[in-house]
């Protein structure tokens, strides 16, 4: 019997980025079993993305299209990580809509599945800004000073994880978390599982207007740690309940 894959990706306001990404991916699932797909779930677009992948849906046979209010990235991923889980996926991947990542680079991911519980990448080869990077390492910094761990990139959008580790692990997620894929992979690290990190090319995005500016990014930031601090405490609790 052939594996099931699901590649799912989020989609806000990517009406320029869209058809590309989901023709590229949608290439992936069909490779890979019939009875894989390929999920996009619509964050409650203001553009055309929506309209535009519903064009697409007819045309690509294992494509699913989703649509769903504005909750931002971390809900999305979270509603997404879901659906795959309901519908028997065995492989969860997730990457996201705005072109930035390279299909081409799945195949060294899959071929690593049955050696550990997930594959993670981490952004080696970044074209996206030293402003990104700079949040990536204090991302890093902040991993380590609350959860005392060193995570590689946690919160790269491109990651595949056998079901039985998103199944054990992605109720433990706060509901609507804003940054549920650097949870996640926190949960991973922390429970030591069989995590690889692998590099991956991490482009300019191709078209379109980041929605993410530095204010914002402030706001998430200050945001995201008092979130942590309040999962950690939680971990902890948790974790010595177990002991």
């Amino acid at each position: 019997m052939k594996e099931k894959l699901y590649i799912v990706i989020p989609a806000y306001n990517e009406e320029e980025n869209i058809e590309r990404v989901a023709k590229e991916w949608h290439r992936i699932v069909k490779k890979i079993s019939e009875d894989s797909r390929l999920v996009i779930v619509d964050d409650g677009s203001k553009d055309h993305t929506y309209e535009k992948l519903l064009k697409l849906q007819k045309e690509l046979q294992q494509l699913t299209v989703l649509t769903k209010q504005n909750e931002g990235h971390g809900a999305t991923l979270l509603y997404a990580y879901h659906y795959a889980l309901d519908h028997g996926a065995d492989y969860i991947f997730q990457t996201d809509s705005d072109g930035q990542t390279l299909p081409e680079e799945f195949p060294g991911f899959w071929k690593r599945r049955r050696n550990v519980d997930a594959v993670i990448g981490y952004r080696k080869h970044r074209e996206d800004g030293i402003s990104r990077v700079v949040v990536t390492k204090t991302l890093k910094f902040v991993l380590k000073m609350i959860f005392h761990l060193d995570v590689t990139d946690a919160n790269t959008p491109y990651r595949l994880m056998r079901r039985e580790l998103l199944e054990k692990y992605i109720d433990k997620v706060p509901e609507k978390f804003n940054l549920s894929n650097v949870i996640l992979t926190v949960l991973f690290l922390d429970h030591k599982e069989k995590v690889k990190f692998i590099p991956i090319t991490f482009k300019n995005r191709r078209g379109g207007v980041n929605s993410i500016n530095l204010p914002k990014i402030a706001k998430i930031g200050w945001q995201a740690v008092k979130d942590f601090k309040k999962m950690e405490r939680v971990m902890r609790k948790t974790g010595n309940a177990d002991r």
